[in-house]
């Protein structure tokens, strides 16, 4: 995916149309103490002996698979505004294996 290096964007801080200076930063994943990460290592049976959530107890998943795996990351974007020099996030990802500022 090429992506040029300025572009017009609405400036949410200038309230108008202002060239932006593009540039992309690595994609935060998930804190390892997120309650979804706590709560999918109870589902694959890492943290036996915390309650059943709602189901019988049981030994851990042997061979576990993930399936539907991803194969590339989404974009991260910063603008930054050329006026006022703050910076903005994009408000979501593409999905993209190869990222090229042009």
């Amino acid at each position: 995916m090429k992506k040029p290096k300025s572009m017009k964007r609405l400036c949410p801080y200038c309230k108008k149309h202002t060239e932006h200076k593009v540039t992309q930063t690595k994609r935060k994943t998930a804190s390892s103490l997120s309650r979804g990460s706590k709560h999918r290592a109870k589902l694959r049976g890492k943290a036996r002996g915390h309650g059943n959530l709602g189901r019988y107890s049981k030994p851990a998943v042997s061979k576990f698979k993930r399936t539907g795996a991803k194969i590339s990351k989404k974009t991260d974007f910063r603008y930054e505004c050329t006026v006022c020099k703050k910076k903005h996030m994009q408000k979501k990802g593409i999905r993209a294996k190869r990222v090229e500022l042009v």
